[in-house]
């Protein structure tokens, strides 16, 4: 078996199918060294060989140290990322290897100190959490609209912004997620002039929105509208691998020097040159395809949601909702979506998320039409085979739960704690972080008070089959509490 460094002729068969690589300068530093038969003396320690330990290690390229014009370098990098940061119109951009997790750290450590406050909406992602507690920060939570129909997260109102900065005037950020994990939007701009008249950034986990503005039907990318911060999955809607992120930032209201201090300080050292051609890749295939690849899947979701409401069966849709997503909701027909999924996964396909009552298969232009066909079809078949009687639109614990915070995240996260049984919890202080997964969104988080609606709420996510997550105990007969005065 060869055992060429870095290289493989099954990966140089398909190297570069869209002629990406004269405009994304790490793809092509990544092709050159595939293409080269080296005798590395650097880390990583598998020097590029499949006959150890198999194909896994395949393309597996470090980052240089040193200025290589034309190998995987950080000078290399930074002229990426500037070719990033023009097509979307930011002073600067910044490649994570670390997903968006890691970076939604960076983000909330460049805009805020320990003891300060952020206001924070309650749909978002247990890393911006994270973060708070590694910043050190206070959160002041605010919620976006529910939907009673869909029992779901709409928009968040910028009147409401607009009364939760005045009230709190000494906030130094604020942090929301648009769009929500169900495709629901808020409008940006109007958010984001509520904003500068209190001087401070508005920063957007968008980890779902790497590919919007790329097309006419779908809405612009939140820099464009006007946010400071954006955080952005590769991996999520664009065809890079897992980890890839990105994130775009202007500079009115953010330090860009604190903003890399921050980000530098989230990644690894040892960053995969594999993971960072992919989003310079990424980037190129939109700026030169997006909208010939983008349209045609808009246009096979939109019918597929016509031939599940056709079937009876109730999708979330309408004019604040990304054309791309497709939410499956099952209240009205009395399936049972973990059953929809098991016959789903009976026939090989798998869906990003499904409970008692969601269904959400995860659509990118990686799919092609019939694919998506062949899909709803197969969603309908099993749901006819599962219907049953309407149940009640109930409205997820992540999204009912008001907090109450007793203490900050960070003071909470450190302390010391006790484990007691669940009946024994109510009215103490979670020392622990409680999500049902997916969406990832916290129902309780370090510092809060576990009240009895929190714990019954978490109960019946569980029972309907919803993993519980980021907690010691996920069968949730025991939790961690803080001790007591």
């Amino acid at each position: 078996m060869p055992q060429h460094a870095f290289g493989a002729a099954t990966l140089l068969d398909t190297k570069d199918p869209m002629g990406l690589r004269t405009s994304a300068p790490l793809l092509d530093a990544w092709i050159r060294d595939m293409e080269t038969d080296r005798s590395p003396f650097q880390i990583p320690g598998h020097k590029g060989r499949t006959d150890l330990t198999g194909a896994i290690v395949d393309g597996d390229i470090p980052v240089l140290p040193g200025n290589h014009t034309h190998r995987i370098s950080p000078s290399l990098i930074l002229e990426a990322e500037a070719i990033a940061a023009k097509l979307w119109g930011a002073e600067l951009c910044r490649f994570g290897v670390n997903g968006s997790s890691g970076s939604n750290h960076a983000a909330v450590m460049a805009v805020a100190s320990p003891g300060d406050k952020v206001i924070v909406s309650r749909t978002l992602h247990k890393s911006v959490l994270v973060g708070m507690v590694y910043a050190g920060v206070v959160p002041v939570w605010i919620r976006p609209e529910i939907n009673p129909a869909t029992g779901l997260p709409e928009y968040l109102p910028s009147t409401r912004l607009a009364e939760t900065i005045a009230a709190h005037p000494d906030a130094k950020a604020v942090l929301i997620g648009e769009p929500s994990y169900v495709g629901t939007m808020s409008n940006i701009p109007r958010l984001s002039k509520v904003c500068p008249d209190a001087g401070i950034p508005l920063v957007v986990d968008a980890a779902w929105a790497a590919h919007k503005g790329f097309h006419p039907e779908l809405p612009n990318h939140p820099i464009a509208e006007g946010a400071d911060i954006v955080v952005t999955s590769a991996h999520k809607t664009l065809p890079s691998y897992s980890q890839a992120s990105f994130v775009l930032v202007r500079d009115e209201y953010v330090d860009l020097a604190r903003f890399n201090k921050m980000f530098d300080s989230t990644q690894t050292t040892s960053m995969s040159g594999r993971i960072l051609a992919s989003i310079d890749a990424a980037r190129a295939l939109l700026e030169r395809h997006g909208e010939e690849l983008i349209g045609p899947v808009i246009e096979a979701t939109e019918r597929g949601r016509a031939a599940l409401v056709a079937a009876g069966i109730d999708v979330i849709d309408g004019e604040y909702i990304d054309p791309l997503k497709l939410v499956i909701l099952l209240s009205s027909c009395g399936a049972d979506g973990t059953k929809v999924e098991a016959d789903l996964l009976a026939a090989n396909i798998d869906v990003e998320m499904a409970n008692r009552d969601l269904i959400i298969p995860m659509i990118t232009f990686a799919d092609t039409p019939d694919r998506i066909n062949d899909l709803v079809k197969k969603i309908i078949a099993s749901v006819e085979a599962h219907r049953g009687e309407p149940r009640p639109i109930e409205i997820l614990p992540a999204f009912s739960i008001e907090p109450e915070v007793v203490v900050t995240p960070r003071e909470a996260f450190f302390s010391d704690y006790e484990v007691v049984d669940a009946k024994d919890a109510v009215g103490r202080v979670s020392a622990e972080m409680i999500c049902p997964y997916p969406q990832g969104v916290p129902v309780l988080s370090p510092g809060e008070r576990i009240t009895e609606a929190a714990l019954s709420a978490l109960f019946k996510a569980r029972d309907m089959g919803v993993r519980i997550a980021f907690v010691a105990d996920p069968s949730l007969q025991t939790l961690k509490v803080l001790p007591k005065e």
